[in-house]
């Protein structure tokens, strides 16, 4: 599942840097409108996604996870092969729209392995499984820079369906099997079952509510990245240094997602999770004000580090705090609303950067991300047993 995520995630930001450059090829477009049709079409994925995660996670406690994941991954392989044939916004536009059915392959292998891992190791584990995501996004831009600079936006959508359809051939011979559980533990829940839980659950409900924050301000600055760096660089060999911009911040991931998931296993998951909260928004600040590529690349690498913890953390977190047989359906729940922040996002940052510049985006990336770490460190105070329980 290691080298799984690694294809996916390679394929699929192998693309996702020059999204808005490929959209400048269909037309004499200006500025504002690749930049606000970057974000549609960035996002619109993830609306369909927003409403199929749920499902998928309720099926994944039924019928067993391999089966979505290679589901997932031929419909991904198809979807991102036509996309090398588009010669408009629009039909770009549609078949983003069909991959969203397809999208999450990664948050189902994080259940996939979530329901799989002895709680007292879960940080540990999700943050190893983390750092084949993390290795996947940093290849993959460089690679995807690199094969647009020389071959062509065509032969990169080409390239990475090919990836995926091997990350497809690795699933196949995985093996899924379950955890034991107590005697009398309850193995079966409803959907009504599994959402009062989670509502009568403060602090997880605003763990699941900060999964879409997090999105919303990480995304809000993926699909105008591109047109930053060329603001800074220049137009010479952009795509390889969008690539750079991008793949950076999974160098500051790598070096730290197994070990804040270690921290979380040792110090408890909540706590780690409100710090790297605050980390992130403050570390983000000075991408508004950057006046060269590589002092972006800094700030990037920067908020690596601390983003690399929040999603290892955050799952094993739900991990202690949901039982084995509806942890799929609310991992699926966390999973609809991360997407719900990926549309929201790039929206968001592409109406921004349209309106007050791309320097403004940073800044209410920052803001939402301080604001997150507020709303959990309230939820805390309000119940300060969930920290003594670790």
């Amino acid at each position: 599942m290691w080298f799984a995520n690694f294809f996916i995630n390679g394929s699929t930001t192998m693309v996702l840097p020059f999204i808005s450059l490929y959209i400048g090829t269909f037309g004499d477009y200006s500025d504002q409108y690749i930049q606000q049709w970057s974000g549609w079409t960035f996002a619109v994925t993830f609306v369909v996604a927003f409403f199929v995660s749920p499902i998928w996670g309720r099926i994944g406690d039924k019928i067993g996870r391999k089966k979505i994941l290679l589901f997932c991954a031929f419909g991904m392989a198809i979807s991102i092969f036509l996309m090398g044939y588009v010669t408009s916004v629009w039909q770009l536009f549609v078949l983003r729209l069909f991959m969203g059915i397809f999208t999450g392959f990664v948050s189902i292998s994080q259940a996939f392995i979530s329901t799989q891992t002895p709680k007292e190791i879960a940080g540990r584990v999700l943050g190893t499984l983390q750092t084949g995501s993390i290795t996947g996004t940093l290849v993959g831009p460089l690679l995807g820079g690199v094969l647009v600079d020389s071959l062509g936006y065509s032969t990169t959508f080409r390239w990475t369906s090919i990836s995926i359809f091997i990350c497809a051939a690795l699933v196949l011979f995985t093996k899924e099997y379950r955890l034991e559980v107590k005697a009398g533990t309850k193995t079966n829940y409803s959907s009504k079952e599994v959402i009062s839980h989670i509502v009568h659950n403060p602090v997880l409900l605003t763990v699941l509510l900060i999964s879409m924050l997090v999105q919303i301000a990480h995304f809000s600055v993926q699909p105008i990245l591109s047109l930053y760096v060329g603001e800074l660089h220049g137009p010479e060999n952009l795509g390889l240094f969008a690539g750079i911009a991008f793949s950076v911040a999974g160098v500051g991931n790598l070096f730290m997602s197994r070990k804040w998931g270690e921290i979380g296993d040792a110090h408890g998951h909540i706590k780690v999770l409100l710090a790297l909260l605050f980390i992130a928004g403050i570390a983000y600040i000075p991408g508004a004000f950057v006046t060269s590529f590589w002092q972006l690349v800094i700030v990037r690498f920067t908020l690596g580090i601390a983003i690399g913890g929040i999603i290892p953390v955050r799952i094993a977190f739900i991990r202690q705090e949901a039982p084995i047989a509806m942890q799929g359906e609310v991992l699926g729940y966390s999973t609809s609303l991360r997407f719900l922040g990926n549309v929201i996002g790039p929206i968001m940052g592409g109406m921004i950067a349209g309106f007050y510049g791309i320097s403004a985006v940073f800044i209410s990336t920052s803001a939402l991300l301080i604001i997150a770490g507020l709303f959990l460190y309230a939820s805390l105070h309000r119940h300060p047993e969930v920290i003594k329980d670790y």
